[in-house]
């Protein structure tokens, strides 16, 4: 294995011993990214320069026994609406002022302090509000298992990097499904932590930022870091001394529900079901007690949180001038413009909905140690297009799944379950309770070593 091939655990291992050194991970995972993103298009304000000095800094900490942090050394990219200071917050639309931020986010501050070298921002779509890797700011980001399909987003490039090999370590958002689905059709591991467990800045109705990797326990290291607590999230979790050095649960005994339509948003297609299905045997293979799951939801509560946030992001782009609103994808404007004619009634009703949806969502889960889900009812789509339904008025077919597990606030991880017949991912999405943050990360540990033997060999760049 080459340096950029080693997860974020191995090579503090490999800097611990000097059997390697941060400089010479730095370099390779630089000469990947050079071979690799003139097709996928995954960074932003990619910086070697900056990166090979901090690496040098970091070789000297180690080679003194003295590291800085527990990610020392490690390379690390951070997605683009997440801010980072001294550069622009673009938010992934050309609409916006790239003003450059005065201090780091909260996410972002930890991952430095901790010594992870940041050497890149990632792309992602107009305003985090498509499950795509199309922006009018950002050039198209594409899916490196097959360069015509797309990423999945909203956190795009994060995803499209972890596959690639852009060093261990990704920092995604997640609103509605925007770090699990680009895990999901990108074929890594990712986690919507619960709503606070990780602070951010700033805090919104389900908004979270996640860890995204190609292994669980990478995520796990990422989260210890990560959920350190800061103010300025006035929405965060009380500091809990959680011990996130995750191990395999014991699978037998467990209750596991299995989900397979939640009755809102499009049904999975027979190819995604089946490797769902064979998870479940898989799991019921290893002792655990699984049941289906029956739909909970209607298609009603999902429109009405499309209202709730397509009025948002109405208000949000009528109030920019006409020269910049004429900048933002056109889908996208589409999508926020339609929320015109909506009344207070019909926003307000769209709420209700959204709080519906919560109450359901944890009733039917509560009997449950975990659930377990299709990722996204379809492998990844055409790498041009918006969403999958590509229709502004219906844009959200796919999240069917993940979004209940966003509005209940519970911790929700999206892992790789199998292929499609044409070799793309197919990702399993793991629930659990409400704040069981490190439950999930050791459940899908466990499923991880369960699924070793079937895994296929990570993309590689065209000759």
């Amino acid at each position: 294995m080459t340096p950029h091939q080693f997860s974020a655990v191995e090579l503090l291992a490999a800097y611990k011993t000097r059997k390697l050194s941060p400089v010479e991970t730095m370099k390779d995972v630089l000469d990947r990214v050079g071979r690799f993103e003139p097709h996928i298009k995954a960074t932003y304000l990619l910086n070697p320069e900056r990166a090979l000095a901090a690496a040098r800094a970091s070789e000297a900490r180690w080679l003194r026994g003295a590291p800085i942090g527990p990610l020392d050394g490690v390379p690390a990219t951070i997605k683009d609406n997440i801010a980072t200071k001294g550069e622009p917050t673009p938010l992934g639309t050309a609409a916006s002022e790239l003003i450059p931020a005065a201090e780091d986010a909260p996410p972002a501050a930890r991952l430095k302090e901790a010594g992870a070298i940041v050497f890149s921002k990632t792309t992602m779509p107009d305003y985090g509000m498509l499950s795509s890797g199309l922006s009018s700011f950002h050039p198209l980001a594409r899916n490196p298992w097959n360069l015509s399909r797309n990423p999945g987003g909203s956190s795009a490039g994060a995803g499209a990097a972890a596959a690639a090999g852009y060093g261990p370590l990704h920092l995604g958002t997640d609103i509605g499904g925007s770090v699990r689905l680009p895990a999901g059709w990108c074929g890594i591991f990712a986690l919507k932590p619960s709503l606070g467990r990780v602070p951010i800045d700033p805090p919104y109705l389900g908004r979270v930022a996640g860890p995204m990797t190609r292994l669980v326990e990478d995520s796990a290291l990422m989260m210890s870091v990560l959920s350190l607590p800061d103010d300025r999230d006035f929405m965060s979790l009380p500091p809990q001394a959680l011990d996130w050095r995750v191990e395999p649960v014991e699978i037998r005994g467990l209750k596991i529900g299995l989900l397979l339509e939640t009755g809102c948003g499009a049904a999975p297609d027979p190819e995604t079901r089946a490797a769902v299905e064979q998870a479940a045997r898989d799991l019921a293979g290893a002792g655990a007690i699984v049941e289906p799951l029956a739909p909970f939801l209607a298609q009603e509560t999902l429109d009405g949180w499309d209202r709730f946030f397509r009025m948002r992001s109405h208000l949000d782009i009528a109030a920019l001038p006409a020269e910049r609103r004429a900048k933002i994808l056109p889908f996208i404007l589409a999508w926020a413009e339609s929320a015109a004619p909506l009344t207070g009634e019909d926003v307000g009703r769209g709420y209700a909905e959204i709080m519906a949806m919560r109450r359901a969502t944890i009733a039917a889960t509560l009997p449950f140690d975990f659930v377990i889900s299709p990722t996204a009812p379809m492998v990844a789509f055409r790498a041009e297009d918006p969403s999958p339904s590509n229709d502004p008025l219906h844009p959200f077919p796919h999240i069917g799944f993940t979004l209940p597990f966003s509005v209940s606030e519970q911790p929700a991880a999206s892992i790789n379950c199998g292929y499609s017949s044409d070799g793309l991912p197919i990702g399993l999405q793991i629930i659990g309770r409400r704040f069981d943050d490190v439950g999930v990360l050791g459940f899908a540990r466990a499923f991880e070593e369960m699924r070793k033997a079937n895994a296929r060999p990570w993309p590689e760049p065209p000759a």
